[in-house]
């Protein structure tokens, strides 16, 4: 066998088995969501989840919310994106209008190389459109999120503050979800405006894989965080309330979206990691920008609120926990790992200094 034959044998063999990967990712999304939405259907008829993530209700009030949330998140603000990246590698990167087509597929119906795209395009150029598109896609939302969920729990201080949003938006995600599952496979356009931003390019075959991964992972963080979330409200006082939650969930969203930043623009991509993806690498200069972002969160946060040092502590241990988790965790799993150890620390904290 020549060379030539050898190479291309191996590349089918590699494609083959990363779609293998991205049909059981879709397999194991597909089951999550059907339980998922089987407790929320069963919570909503029998009332029995209220005393764990809220009253979940069915009603025209609730479908109304959930039909403006999709409408106006995910396909009017996944159009936005989506015409914001495919600008960006016409412009920026330089597509040609049939790479960038091929892009916005599944890439599981027909050949995609990343290897071939990064020898025509500057590999770096890429990076940023795929940094631009996914973290504008997600984050601007999670942000927005997050400082309204922040300034409720420091207003309010509710019980369930760890948990404050669940009942609101558990239907909002098993919908949203289910809409994701429904397009994984799907090459027309109307795809782009689920997929289209946060697909990344560099994820070659399995970037859709990853993104579902991402999505069913963050719905499940909900349910995980309710056990732990009941505790943290039995050790904190009211006034803490706002400042844990925003330790656990402000600072791995910080140290997350600062790691991408730092090493598209200028990180070095020399650290192989195991993730789902056709390239799995990241770069020191990412990892430390994470670092210095999310220890400034913290510290900046801990300080505000004029706490004590043992407070400057758990800062200093979670910025840590958050950076080794984003680096460690397999790509498309640490937006879960990092917000379960964020908890986790958290609790043990309380147990140990504040009971």
């Amino acid at each position: 066998m020549s060379v030539a034959s050898a190479t291309v044998q191996t590349a089918h063999i590699n494609e083959s088995h990363r779609i293998a990967t991205a049909r059981r990712i879709f397999q194991a999304a597909t089951a999550v969501n059907l339980a998922l939405t089987a407790f929320v259907i069963f919570a909503a008829l029998r009332g029995k989840a209220s005393t764990l993530v809220g009253e979940i209700a069915l009603d025209a009030t609730a479908i109304k919310r959930v039909a403006f949330g999709v409408v106006l998140f995910t396909l009017i603000w996944g159009c936005v994106w989506f015409g914001i990246k495919n600008l960006l590698l016409a412009r920026f990167a330089k597509f040609d209008k049939s790479e960038r087509r091929a892009a916005f597929r599944s890439r599981m119906s027909q050949p995609f190389s990343v290897p071939d795209l990064v020898a025509r395009h500057s590999e770096r150029r890429i990076r940023i459109s795929d940094m631009i598109g996914r973290r504008g896609r997600f984050m601007t939302i999670g942000f927005a999120a997050f400082f309204y969920l922040y300034a409720q729990v420091g207003k309010d201080h509710p019980d369930t503050f760890a948990t404050a949003f669940v009942s609101q938006s558990l239907l909002d995600a098993v919908v949203s979800n289910w809409l994701f599952i429904a397009f994984f496979y799907v090459d027309h356009w109307s795809a782009a405006l689920i997929y289209g931003a946060q697909a990344r390019v560099m994820d070659g075959v399995l970037a859709r894989a990853n993104c579902l991964l991402i999505v069913m992972l963050w719905s499940l963080f909900k349910f995980v965080l309710v056990p732990i979330g009941s505790q943290l409200a039995h050790i904190y006082s009211p006034e803490q309330f706002a400042t844990v939650f925003a330790l656990i969930w402000g600072s791995y969203m910080v140290t997350d979206t600062f790691s991408e930043v730092g090493g598209s623009l200028y990180g070095r991509q020399s650290i192989r990691v195991w993730g789902i993806g056709d390239v799995n690498r990241k770069s020191v200069g990412g990892t430390l920008t994470g670092f210095l972002c999310g220890l400034a969160f913290c510290l900046i946060l801990v300080f505000s609120q004029h706490l004590s040092s043992a407070w400057i502590g758990l800062a200093i241990v979670i910025a840590v926990s958050n950076t080794v988790f984003e680096l460690f965790s397999p790509r498309g799993t640490d937006d879960f790992t990092m917000a379960t150890a964020n908890a986790l620390i958290c609790w043990a904290f309380g147990a140990w200094w504040i009971a």
